[in-house]
């Protein structure tokens, strides 16, 4: 699929972020000359060729109250990855769960943050994880934040000066 300038103006309009507004496509649409419908369309066409890998939010989840973070990793046989993170995903106490490749001296390939306003809070949620997936035999570690980055998506198209 080959970009042209209507697709580059519309992934830079969109890579700060949708509007905040009731009808943000819309908004998007006006902003680069197309329609409400023209722009999903179009979205759907660039996510469906792998242009753009997904939409999502960033949640800043400090603004909202939630100072531990938990990144917690587990060490999961790796023909029970695919459903145990499903299953973690379901209880709704987890915001992110993926797999990486294990590595030298890092066993873990099952990761995912969980939130909490305390770290009594985020691990009495860990605690909650483990027993509502039946994780028992699956060794873990939790990794509570120490330092914020700057949350942002994905930057596709240079900002023009």
């Amino acid at each position: 699929m080959e970009l042209n300038e209507q697709d580059r103006r519309l992934i830079a309009e969109i890579q700060g972020g949708l509007p905040l507004v009731p009808d943000p496509f819309e908004a998007v649409g006006h902003a680069v000359g197309m329609s409400e419908d023209e722009v999903i369309q179009r979205l759907q066409e660039l996510l469906d060729a792998g242009i753009i890998k997904r939409l999502g939010v960033v949640v800043r989840h400090h603004e909202l109250g939630y100072q531990a973070n938990a990144m917690t990793v587990w060490n999961v046989p790796d023909d029970q990855v695919d459903a145990i993170a499903r299953r973690m995903a379901a209880t709704g106490l987890v915001s992110l769960c993926y797999r990486r490749p294990r590595r030298p001296g890092w066993p873990y390939n099952l990761f995912c943050m969980i939130h909490g306003k305390t770290r009594d809070e985020a691990l009495n949620k860990i605690d909650t994880l483990w027993y509502m997936c039946g994780l028992k035999d699956i060794p873990y570690e939790v990794l509570f934040s120490t330092r914020r980055f700057k949350q942002r998506g994905a930057r596709y198209v240079m900002a023009r000066a």
